[in-house]
C-alpha cells in the first residue's frame, strides 16, 4: 500500500510515520502533487497555527492538490482544521473541504488548550469498527470544529465538539490517533482498510 504524509511545515508528522510504520506500513512525506495524488491514501497530520500552514499550502498549490484527491484523506489535528471553511485561528480562510468552521475554546473554568485525554462517543463511521463507545483518546488543541450533519464522533469540553468528521472521501480527527495507543491504532489501521 502507498501511503502519502503531507508535508507542509507543521509538526507531529514523524510520529505519524512511526504509527504507521508499528503497522507495518511504510509512508512518504511530501508535497509534490503527483506522489500526493498517486498514492491509495493520504494523511494530512499537523500540529501548529493555521494561518502559516496556509500560506504554505497555497505557495505551493498543495491547497487544490488536496481538495482534488480522489482516494481516501485522512486529517488529524491542525489537518482536520484546515479542511474546514475558516479558522477564528488568526481569521484564517481554509481549504474549505468540510463544511465546518473552526472556533476557539472559550472558558473560564476550563484549561485552554485541551491537553491530555477524554472520550470520545457517538461513533458512527467505518473509521470506529471495533472500537468501543466512550473509548479515550489523546488531544492537544485549543480550537475546535463545531459539530453538524457529518460528525461521525464526538468529545466535550465544555461544549459538543466534532472529535472526527466524514466527508465524502475525507475523514478527519481532532485527536491525535498516532499518540492514541490501541485505539488510535485501531482508527488508523481502520483508514487503511477503507
Amino acid at each position: 500500500m502507498n501511503v502519502a504524509i503531507v508535508k507542509y511545515n507543521a509538526g507531529n508528522v514523524e510520529s505519524v510515520k512511526n504509527a504507521l510504520n508499528r503497522l507495518g506500513v511504510e509512508s512518504v512525506l511530501t508535497d509534490e502533487a503527483k506522489i500526493l495524488q498517486t498514492a491509495d491514501k493520504v494523511i494530512f497530520p499537523g500540529v501548529g497555527e493555521a494561518s502559516s500552514a496556509m500560506n504554505y499550502l497555497r505557495k505551493r498549490n498543495l491547497d487544490i492538490t488536496i481538495n482534488s484527491l480522489k482516494q481516501p484523506v485522512l486529517g488529524i489535528c491542525l489537518g482536520m482544521q484546515l479542511l474546514c471553511e475558516f479558522s477564528e485561528e488568526n481569521q484564517t480562510k481554509c481549504l474549505g473541504t468540510l463544511p465546518y468552521k473552526v472556533r476557539k475554546f472559550e472558558s473560564d473554568n476550563l484549561k485552554i488548550p485541551q491537553i491530555g485525554w477524554n472520550n470520545i462517543f457517538g461513533l458512527k463511521s467505518k473509521l470506529f469498527e471495533g472500537v468501543a463507545e466512550n473509548s479515550f483518546v489523546y488531544f492537544v488543541h485549543g480550537f475546535y470544529v463545531e459539530t453538524g450533519a457529518e460528525t461521525v464522533a464526538a468529545c466535550d469540553y465544555g461544549l459538543n465538539f466534532s472529535a472526527a468528521v466524514r466527508h465524502e472521501n475525507f475523514y478527519a480527527v481532532q485527536f491525535h490517533a498516532e499518540k492514541s495507543g490501541a485505539v488510535g491504532a485501531k482508527i488508523l489501521e481502520n483508514f487503511l482498510k477503507i
